[in-house]
């Protein structure tokens, strides 16, 4: 009887630590599942950021202003601009002289769209 109750015992330690042991390790994953969820919220709210940050920065005016500024860019006058007209069949043929170049003031510029 002795021995029975000794193995009982034993079995009884063995069954208590890893019961410890799997709560311990639960606790432990509860944890790092806390903090990989905070860690998803921040990203998001730095997600938002930066995609209002994209907005505000992809605005016509603001890279008009800023090159103009940092660059010194300063915008394209006519007497500058030049326009390519390419003769479609001789460009098949792979003849060179199929571009001609014509400057802004000689060509009238294309039509828009209607509107």
């Amino acid at each position: 009887m002795t021995r029975v109750n000794l193995i009982l015992a034993t079995l009884l330690v063995v069954c208590g630590l890893s019961l410890v042991t799997s709560q311990q390790r639960a606790r432990r994953l509860f944890v790092d599942l806390e903090r990989a969820q905070a860690k998803a919220q921040q990203l998001d709210v730095q997600w938002d950021q930066l995609q209002l940050e994209q907005t505000g920065m992809a605005n016509a005016a603001l890279i008009d202003s800023r090159a103009r500024k940092d660059l010194a860019m300063q915008p394209l006058s006519a007497a500058r601009t030049l326009h390519l007209t390419m003769d479609t069949t001789l460009a098949a043929a792979g003849d060179p002289s199929a571009v001609t170049v014509a400057p802004a003031a000689v060509r009238p510029a294309p039509a828009g769209p209607a509107r």
